[in-house]
C-alpha cells in the first residue's frame, strides 16, 4: 500500500470527527442507533488486496482490461491476472470459467499472525498462498472471503504525474499547453468494491467482527430509519493514518450479488480521457462523469463485455479512526453532488426475469431484511 503525504497543517485532528455535522443529517445518529464498528474485532484488514471474477472468455476480458486502463501481470490459457501502476498486489484476477461471475474479494492482513487468529476464530485453516498465508472464509451472504497476509508485492510502474492547473489568481501552469493524451487511463490501485445483500444486518456485522473494518456513512430508509441503516460504506480501520472513505459498500437488495468495483486514476482529466477512450471503443458507459457525495470521488461508471460495471474514480475522501458514521437518507439524487441524472442501467431498475424470480425468493426468505415494506421504500428512494 503506497504510503499517502499528508501536506503540512492539515494532519487531521479531533475536528475531523465532526465532518459529517450538518452535512448528512440535521440531527445526525439517533440516540442508540448503530455505532459502526465492533467494539473488540477479531483483526483489523488494512486494504482490499484484490478481487476474483470467472469469466468464458479471457482475450476479450484481457482486450477490455487494455482499454480500461489495467497492465497485464500474467496470462496463461486459464487464467488472467491484471494490476495497476502502484506498488501493490495485482488487484484482479479472472479465471476461465463456463458464466461470468463474482468470485469474492481477498483482503490483506497486517501480519501472518492476524491471519491464524482469524482462521482459529471461524474454525478454518490458515494455508500457504505464494509467500505467505490465507484462510478462506464464507460472509454471511454467501460471498467467498479470503483474508492473506506475508504476500510479496509488486514494484511500482512508470506513470504520468498529475496535472498542474490554474486556479483564479493562482496560476501555476505558465507558458505551456495543457493536452493530456486521449488514451486508456492508467490505472493506479483498485480502491473498493460494491455488494447488494438480502441479509445486510448478518453481513454489516460479519465485517465489522472478522474483518475490523469500520463504517464512514450509512444509508437508511426515510421512512424506516427505525428499522436500521440499509446501506453501510466501510473502510479500514488503520488508526491514525488516513484511508479510504470506503473499501466496501453494501446495501440491502433482494439478491446477493456484485455490484461494482472502483479503480483510481490519477486526475481529472484521466477520468475524462479514458471515458472518451473506453466510447471511442464502443463500450457502454452506465453513469458520469460526476461527483459522488459519500465519498466525493469523481466518477465514471463502465460495462465490460460481461454486463460487469468498473468505474474509474479521482479525488476521494481519506479519513482516519476518529471519523464517526455520518448518516442520509437512501435515494437516487443523493448518489451524486453534480452531473448527469442517475441512469436506470446503475440503480439496476430495469425489470428482467431474473430480478422478478429474486424479488419472490427474497419475499419468501423469512431469515433476510426483505419484506414489502423494505421493497415499496427501495422503491421510492431510488425514484427520488
Amino acid at each position: 500500500m503506497r504510503e499517502i503525504e499528508i501536506p503540512a497543517g492539515t494532519a487531521p485532528g479531533p475536528a475531523d470527527a465532526d465532518v459529517h455535522h450538518g452535512l448528512h443529517s440535521e440531527l445526525g445518529a439517533l440516540r442508540g442507533e448503530h455505532p459502526g464498528r465492533a467494539r473488540n474485532p477479531v483483526i483489523k484488514v488494512v486494504e482490499l488486496g484484490w478481487l476474483e471474477f470467472v469469466k468464458p472468455d479471457l482475450d476479450r476480458a484481457e482486450h477490455f482490461a487494455r482499454d480500461f486502463g489495467f497492465v497485464v501481470h500474467d496470462r496463461t490459457p486459464d487464467r488472467l491476472s491484471l494490476r495497476g501502476t502502484w506498488s501493490a498486489l495485482p488487484c484482479l484476477v479472472i479465471r476461465r470459467g463456463r458464466h461470468a461471475r463474482f468470485a469474492g474479494p481477498t483482503f490483506v492482513a497486517e501480519s501472518v499472525a492476524d491471519v491464524r487468529r482469524l482462521a482459529r476464530w471461524a474454525g478454518a485453516n490458515a494455508l500457504p498462498l505464494g509467500s505467505g498465508q490465507a484462510v478462506q472464509l464464507t460472509d454471511p451472504s454467501g460471498f467467498p472471503v479470503r483474508v492473506a497476509a506475508g504476500l510479496d508485492r509488486l514494484p511500482a510502474l512508470p506513470e504520468r504525474d498529475p496535472l498542474d492547473f490554474n486556479f483564479g489568481t493562482k496560476p501555476i501552469r505558465l507558458r505551456t499547453t495543457q493536452r493530456p493524451p486521449r488514451a486508456a487511463a492508467e490505472v493506479q490501485r483498485l480502491g473498493h468494491v460494491v455488494l447488494e445483500t438480502p441479509r445486510f444486518r448478518n453481513a454489516l456485522e460479519w465485517y465489522l467482527e472478522a474483518l475490523g473494518l469500520i463504517v464512514s456513512d450509512f444509508l437508511y430508509l426515510d421512512e424506516l430509519r427505525d428499522r436500521g441503516p440499509t446501506m453501510a460504506f466501510l473502510r479500514c480501520d488503520l488508526g491514525p493514518v488516513p484511508a479510504d472513505h470506503h473499501t466496501l459498500a453494501m446495501h440491502l437488495g433482494p439478491r446477493a450479488g456484485y455490484v461494482h468495483s472502483a479503480y483510481q486514476v490519477t486526475d481529472l482529466d484521466a477520468v475524462a480521457a479514458g471515458g472518451a477512450h473506453l466510447a471511442d471503443q464502443g463500450y457502454h458507459r452506465v453513469w458520469g462523469i460526476g461527483r459522488h457525495i459519500q465519498g466525493s470521488q469523481i466518477f465514471d461508471y463502465w460495462r465490460d463485455p460481461d454486463r460487469m460495471m468498473l468505474e474509474h474514480y479521482a479525488d476521494g475522501d481519506l479519513f482516519d479512526s476518529t471519523l464517526e458514521p455520518g448518516w442520509a437518507p437512501m435515494s437516487a439524487s443523493g448518489l451524486s453532488q453534480w452531473g448527469p441524472p442517475v441512469s436506470r442501467d446503475f440503480l439496476g431498475s430495469k425489470p428482467t426475469p431474473g430480478m422478478v424470480t429474486a424479488l419472490l425468493r427474497a419475499l419468501g426468505d423469512k431469515t433476510n431484511d426483505i419484506d414489502k415494506d423494505v421493497l415499496k421504500a427501495l422503491a421510492k428512494a431510488m425514484a427520488a
